[in-house]
């Protein structure tokens, strides 16, 4: 492996958010920014299409060969979706976080179906009510048929090994990017998917079985048996397990 090669990186994905918080970053981190806004960040600057997920899909096909042994990839205002994020990044620049091969980041894990009637459709973001056409779009990712529900962590930001990003070619991701900018509200497919991407189950260990949706930080509104506690800094990383696709 080459020395040279960063051991922890993170991903940013910018439009037009201010990134004054990456002043707190561990130094350990070598710190990239894709902006898609007014370039002000003086970040690489790509158009602005597909959202993060065509972003992180950048990286990944043109850094295939250059990854850092592990990648974190968050939006420019990471902090709506997982407010821990700062302590995160410690607690894998210090070693005491350890991810095997996968990771989402966040505190809320919840459960779609195919077509995105139980969360997207419903979203106060999508007042025209659009359908996911996730089974379209794992066919054409992935050449299989996808599951019936979708089990993942909301706003798409995770960590991800060196060694899981290669569990696919360099193609699939270029294939994967095009996709990110041309399918029907492909971002929010992903979201859904990214731990398929790199075949791992990125809720195995951390959502209870048969509970549709969890969440990892106290919410005051619950009743107490529908809240999980977890701290994403004092756990490991879930064991690599791999999806059919």
């Amino acid at each position: 492996m080459n020395s040279e090669l960063p051991i922890l990186e993170l991903v940013v994905a910018r439009h037009v958010e201010d990134l004054a918080w990456l002043g707190r970053v561990p130094e350990k981190f070598q710190i990239t920014v894709y902006d898609k806004g007014d370039g002000s960040s003086g970040g690489i600057r790509l158009p602005n299409q597909g959202r993060e997920a065509h972003t992180y899909l950048h990286h990944l096909t043109e850094r295939h060969e250059s990854l850092a042994a592990l990648t974190v990839f968050v939006q420019g205002h990471p902090f709506d979706h997982a407010p821990d994020l700062h302590k995160t990044l410690r607690a894998l620049a210090e070693g005491t976080l350890t991810i095997n091969d996968f990771y989402w980041l966040g505190f809320l894990a919840d459960t779609d179906d195919s077509r995105g009637r139980r969360l997207f459709v419903p979203w106060s973001k999508n007042p025209d009510r659009h359908e996911l056409q996730l089974d379209g779009f794992h066919q054409e990712l992935f050449g299989a048929p996808g599951p019936t529900d979708y089990r993942f962590f909301v706003g798409g930001q995770f960590a991800v090994t060196r060694e899981a990003i290669r569990h696919r070619p360099a193609d699939f991701y270029r294939r994967a990017r095009v996709l990110a900018a041309g399918f029907p509200l492909a971002p929010h497919c992903f979201e859904r998917c990214w731990d398929r991407v790199f075949r791992s189950d990125g809720t195995a260990g951390r959502m209870p079985p048969g509970q549709p949706t969890a969440y990892f930080k106290p919410i005051k509104r619950l009743n107490p048996s529908c809240t999980v506690p977890a701290n994403p800094a004092s756990e490991a990383g879930s064991p690599p397990s791999s999806h059919p696709v």
